[in-house]
């Protein structure tokens, strides 16, 4: 039996995400019988990259504003990076992001996207990784960062970049499979970060 079956999947991106870091995670998660949806706020097709030459489109499965992440049970962000540049100045997409971590759903971000984590305030006090010439970013939101293909901290995995794909998605499918996780020791944190925005 494939260990995801009934589990839906939110993949957050917007134009510009780093093709492969969206591709193969949904090919590894939909081989275990997820179901993934591309949550955008890009229009009916959303831009992937390889590297800095335009790569696919790909069809937006529910526009960000119509998006409700309580349909969802986990969270996964691309990288590269226009993505998240551009997904962490949308205030709907850091709400869509801190709904998971406010109610202890597992999150797999790579790459770039430790910037849209960074944004919605979940990054303090947490253990990540991220692609490396960002480090400066998470060290100065309260995050520890570590030089690792891969890191798991309360079901939350981080990856720094396309060759850490195979480690990303084992440990990825290994958190989602857990589901919801102990409430967040950061629940108040992030709710003061929702009044302020």
């Amino acid at each position: 039996m494939a260990k995801l079956n009934g589990k839906k999947i939110a993949i957050l991106v917007a134009d510009g995400f780093e093709q492969v870091e969206m591709t193969k995670p949904r090919e590894a998660l939909e081989k275990e019988g997820a179901e993934t949806m591309i949550v955008s706020p890009a229009g009916k097709e959303v831009q992937g990259m390889n590297h800095a030459d335009k790569g696919d489109k790909f069809p937006v499965d529910i526009p960000l504003e119509e998006a409700q992440p309580e349909q969802f049970d986990a969270l996964m962000i691309p990288g590269g990076l226009m993505n998240p540049d551009e997904l962490r100045a949308n205030m709907d997409a850091l709400e869509f992001v801190r709904h998971f971590f406010r109610e202890g759903k597992p999150v797999a971000a790579i790459c770039h996207a430790a910037w849209v984590l960074i944004d919605a305030g979940v990054v303090r006090g947490r253990k990540l990784t991220s692609w490396e010439r960002i480090q400066s970013d998470v060290k100065n939101a309260g995050g520890h960062w570590v030089d690792e293909e891969v890191v798991v901290d309360n079901g939350l995995v981080t990856s720094r970049k396309p060759a850490d794909i195979p480690a990303f998605n084992r440990k990825m499918i290994e958190e989602f499979c857990e589901g919801k996780h102990t409430a967040n020791q950061h629940a108040q944190e992030f709710a003061r970060v929702e009044l302020e925005t």
